[in-house]
């Protein structure tokens, strides 16, 4: 299979709402590798990989995001694919 992989940053009320692990669900439904994080500065980044149609899935929910969330931008960039990455996870620190 050849995987597609992007960076996005989320901008928005995106941190406190459960964004991230919404992220991580939706992603590991998808079966996409990867993770998420919140930023210091209020912003949500994600990594993530898989089939270039799973991963414009995961960022049209990016563009949505959780109930409690307000999408204000995303900001998504095509990558090089990370051979290391096995799961999709949530990661606490920058």
């Amino acid at each position: 299979m050849n995987e597609h992989a992007i960076r996005a940053t989320v901008q928005g009320l995106v941190q406190g709402v459960g964004f991230r692990y919404a992220t991580r669900s939706i992603a590991t439904q998808l079966g996409l590798k990867g993770w998420v994080r919140n930023l210091p500065s209020g912003s949500v980044e994600v990594v993530a990989q898989g089939s270039e149609q799973d991963v414009q899935a995961l960022v049209r929910f990016l563009h949505n995001g959780p109930p409690h969330a307000r999408v204000d931008a995303v900001d998504t960039t095509t990558i090089v694919t990370d051979p290391s990455l096995v799961h999709f996870n949530v990661r606490f620190s920058v």
